[in-house]
């Protein structure tokens, strides 16, 4: 089994994990048809819709 040779300092640490606490903020849009958060180009999960055009049936 493989084991580091040298402990790992808290700077590289650190670096290594900057992107696991990354939010994704700016891609986060409010749906204008129902009014829920979602991704944008995306499909809205909560109403089905895409551009103002119903795309996906929703239960």
């Amino acid at each position: 089994m493989a084991v580091p040779k040298k402990r790992t300092s808290k700077s590289r640490k650190g670096m290594r994990r900057s992107h696991d606490f990354l939010q994704f903020k700016a891609a986060v849009h409010i749906c204008p048809e129902c009014g829920e958060l979602k991704l944008l180009h995306h499909i809205c999960e909560a109403c089905g819709t895409y551009r103002g055009q119903q795309v996906v049936d929703v239960e």
